[in-house]
């Protein structure tokens, strides 16, 4: 059975490098401007938009699907 000391000189030390990940962030950079979200309007507006293009796509398909298949 080895002892304690021998146990504790047999070890040699490690230098590590800093690690990559958990490094300090960046500092801001002073002319980086501020990122702004859409205004809630505006947000509604694109889907309200979306949405009733959607449906037009809808009905001229339908439409020439109906027309198609009478003939």
């Amino acid at each position: 059975m080895i002892k304690r000391d021998q146990q504790q000189q047999a070890k040699s030390t490690v230098d590590l490098k800093v690690s990559r990940i958990r490094r300090d962030p960046p500092p801001p950079l002073a002319n980086q401007k501020a990122l702004r979200a859409y205004s809630t309007e505006r947000e509604a507006r694109t889907v309200i938009i979306g949405v009733l293009l959607f449906a037009i796509a809808l009905a001229i398909i339908t439409l020439g699907v109906s027309d198609f298949t009478s003939r």
